[in-house]
């Protein structure tokens, strides 16, 4: 479900208490651990943390060069870790986590889904997030860019 909100705060008053609350503990989490050269706001109706345009203009779409976004969709919420997409050995990482947890993992290429805040291991959340920058997520970026560009 797409959201019209226009900032962050709006997008949160909308949800349901127990969304708000999962999806809040989530942003909070981001906040503290993600590099401050990335910036929050809305995009594609969701949270989204991103490389800002003044840093890094050259984006496919003309948007802030995203990594990480929150989302309350029909049916679960979501975290889109970009930062996972076109890095493997970051993903394979991350899937570990679970596994050595006991927890079941529900992952897309880039999208965990989740029905509440306890699918969600905030540590292992901060963790992925204080392993990449916005120097490490344009190269990732690019090379995937690049990559493309090759296969056509």
């Amino acid at each position: 479900m797409q959201s019209d909100a226009t900032t962050v705060e709006d997008y949160l008053a909308a949800l349901p208490a127990d969304r708000r609350e999962a999806l809040t503990a989530i942003r909070d989490t981001v906040n503290a651990n993600l590099d401050d050269g990335f910036a929050e706001g809305m995009e594609y109706g969701m949270v989204t943390w991103g490389v800002p345009l003044e840093r890094y203009p050259t984006t496919y779409n003309g948007k802030p060069l995203a990594v990480v976004s929150l989302a309350s969709q029909k049916n679960h919420m979501a975290l889109y870790l970009m930062c996972l997409y076109a890095d493997d050995g970051l993903e394979e990482w991350f899937r570990q986590q679970y596994v050595d947890r006991g927890m079941k993992l529900d992952l897309g290429k880039s999208c965990v889904r989740f029905k509440s805040l306890d699918e969600v291991p905030l540590d292992v959340l901060a963790d992925l997030l204080r392993r990449v920058t916005p120097e490490q997520h344009i190269a990732r970026y690019e090379a995937s860019r690049a990559a493309t560009k090759k296969g056509r």
